[in-house]
């Protein structure tokens, strides 16, 4: 029988064999369970104060409380994304370098042959972060009340309507030819240099149509000179809950919304991309974090890292064949 000193003597020794032996057997345990060390730097591909943006500080700013570390995030905008991708694309895999992408690298490849970097294989997945609606509205002189109404008006009257967008091969723009293409109408399409422009000429009777981003869009909505017929989310969104979908109001299927999501670089360790998601699932599903992003704009939309990777691939196909379809060219 083994007398007690000698039995803790021998528990201790096993003790300190074992915390010598499990990082070398399973160091992705040890990693993830010290990770972060330090700041954790986010790159976002926009100009400070946009819906990627927002939800970036949303997401980071409580993150960091969590861990206590710093949370950086890094603004690295031009060439509508493109700037910021392939600086994040070359950062380094080691758990500290993030990127919040958004629906413009998923339309990027069909619209540029010279990308240095390749969203789907460049990049891992670790979760979506937001989606932001996309609300049609009409100038009030535009006789609707609904999608099914805009349609037959816009095929009795051809070459009345036109619809302004933030600029071509955005977002606003690629949702205008959705529509045309499933609803079979011709609405002009007028780019302009962001939303802020072709909103003031809705309003001014410019333009009589227009897919615009929530945040730009709600503010006007009752004013009186421009009506919501329906949003592009699949489901009613919580900032709108009394305008129905596109698809409810007169075009079924269609979908049509701006989003946002967090990758890495490729070889970021699978351990530490599954520790973020786990934690940015918790930050997003806080009602507190909840109610402020929907005050800005970007309704949450946490998942995992294997459904967001399927939905990024999901809408480059669905938006390249509209692109080539509809012949969209960046000038």
């Amino acid at each position: 029988m083994i007398d007690p000193q000698r039995r803790r003597v021998l528990a201790g020794l096993g003790a300190t064999c074992a915390s010598a032996v499990l990082p070398t057997l399973f160091p992705s345990v040890a990693r993830a369970a010290t990770w972060p060390g330090h700041a954790v730097t986010f790159i976002v591909p926009f100009l400070a104060g946009g819906p990627v943006d927002t939800t970036a500080r949303f997401t980071t700013q409580p993150l960091g409380q969590m861990w206590s570390v710093p949370t950086v995030v890094d603004n690295k905008s031009g060439a509508g994304g493109i700037v910021g991708a392939q600086f994040a694309a070359k950062a380094a895999p080691d758990g500290y370098n993030f990127f919040f992408a958004s629906i413009h690298h998923a339309v990027l490849p069909s619209l540029r042959n010279n990308l240095t970097y390749d969203i789907t294989t460049d990049f891992v997945p670790v979760g979506m972060a937001a989606v932001f609606p996309i609300v049609l509205v009409v100038n009030a002189s535009v006789p609707v009340n609904t999608v099914s109404e805009l349609i037959a008006y816009a095929k009795q009257n051809p070459g009345k309507l036109s619809f302004g967008s933030s600029g071509t091969g955005g977002g606003t723009h690629l949702a205008g030819e959705l529509f045309n293409a499933m609803a079979g109408t011709r609405i002009q399409h007028v780019p302009y240099r962001g939303s802020a422009p072709a909103m003031q000429d809705l309003l001014g009777g410019q333009v009589q149509v227009m897919f615009a981003d929530g945040p730009s869009a709600v503010p006007h909505l009752s004013g009186g000179k421009v009506r919501a017929l329906g949003v592009g989310n699949p489901t009613r969104s919580s900032m709108l809950p009394n305008v129905p979908t596109i698809a409810e109001s007169g075009l079924p299927g269609y979908e049509a919304y701006s989003w946002s999501g967090m990758m890495a670089p490729k070889g970021t360790p699978p351990d530490i991309v599954k520790r973020m998601n786990a934690d940015m699932v918790k930050v997003l599903s806080d009602p507190g974090t909840a109610k402020g992003m929907i005050a800005a704009g970007a309704e949450p939309k946490p998942g995992t890292p294997e459904q967001f990777g399927e939905f990024v691939r999901n809408e480059i196909v669905k938006w390249r064949d509209l692109i080539k379809t509809a012949n969209i060219k960046l000038e």
